[in-house]
């Protein structure tokens, strides 16, 4: 087991490398140099240089690599030469508010989502069962850029009940943060009812086939004890892995809906970013982003064991 779990981490630290090499190449792509997109079309050649001699971008890119990441190990991923902030400073401080927005969005779409699908493979073909896969098709039929100009105008400007825009942290109240966040938790959690019940629902008709819940059945087992105790925990083997891919995916996949809703979130940075021509902050954030993919997505590997004890005795083996 332990050794299944060090090629899983090694295999993990590969891919974050490969990911923050090219993230560091990345500024050896701009047109001209970083520092002439940083600085606009009217910089002067001085300008250029100082910049380039700041960002270490005159040296060959491999030194500029292992110099980027001694400091990147030790928490620095660079200051903005926009705002002068540094920015792992500027990533945990939006950072928050997006992983608010994912962890409700997950939380939120994994209840229903896993109700429905219990409730349609419950009884599979019957009028209920199309209904609620109907329900799904148009609920992955409406992206979050629908969905959220489609919910402001009904439940914040003609009912009044949530705020248009804006964020109130936590510390400022409870009611009025959950307030500000139900409207952009729906406009992303639409999609993911939609894919987390298609998948668990055709997970769940396929191991209330097998014969082991069929001897389940035979022992007198009621309907409700074999699905909890004895179907679905084998079908979530495919949900886990969904959940895990989604909540990297929504980390750093919130842009739009951050941007519609106005929320000071990793998105907002990211687009904040790309307007102010900030190429460290978008490398930083881009790096960072994809350090947490991989960290979940490596959970997400280890908890197969847990889920299915076929795969501990394959690891053990």
């Amino acid at each position: 087991m332990l050794l299944t779990v060090a090629r899983r981490v090694g295999r993990s630290l590969l891919v974050v490398l490969l990911v923050t090499m090219g993230a560091v190449a990345l500024l050896s792509l701009a047109p001209g140099s970083a520092a002439s997109v940083i600085l606009g079309e009217n910089a002067t050649p001085d300008a250029i240089a100082a910049l380039n001699a700041k960002l270490g971008l005159d040296r060959p890119l491999w030194s500029q690599y292992t110099h980027w990441l001694g400091n990147a190990v030790t928490g620095d991923l660079g200051t903005s030469p926009v705002t002068n902030q540094p920015v792992l400073d500027a990533i945990v401080e939006r950072l928050p508010v997006t992983l608010q927005l994912a962890a409700m969005a997950l939380v939120f779409a994994l209840l229903v989502a896993v109700l429905l699908a219990v409730v349609s493979a419950s009884w599979p073909g019957t009028p209920i069962d199309r209904a609620i896969t109907a329900l799904s098709s148009v609920f992955l039929s409406v992206p979050a850029f629908i969905a959220g100009p489609v919910m402001i105008y009904f439940f914040a400007l003609q009912a009044g009940w949530f705020p248009v825009t804006g964020w109130s942290r936590i510390s400022e109240g409870l009611g009025d943060n959950l307030r500000g966040a139900i409207l952009p938790v729906l406009a992303i959690s639409l999609t993911e009812i939609a894919s987390f019940h298609r998948l668990l629902r055709t997970d769940l008709v396929g191991t209330l086939r097998e014969d082991f819940i069929g001897a389940a059945r035979a022992k007198g087992m009621s309907p409700s004890y074999v699905m909890s105790r004895h179907a679905l925990r084998p079908s979530s083997f495919s949900l886990v892995t969904l959940v895990g891919i989604n909540l990297g995916r929504l980390i750093g996949g919130t842009v739009i809906v951050e941007s519609l809703f106005s929320l000071p979130g990793l998105g907002q940075l990211v687009v904040y970013s790309i307007t102010a021509r900030d190429i460290i902050t978008v490398q930083g954030i881009v790096v960072f982003i994809a350090v947490v993919y991989v960290v979940i997505n490596m959970l997400v590997d280890l908890s197969y064991g847990w889920l299915d004890p076929r795969v501990r005795k394959a690891a053990n083996a």
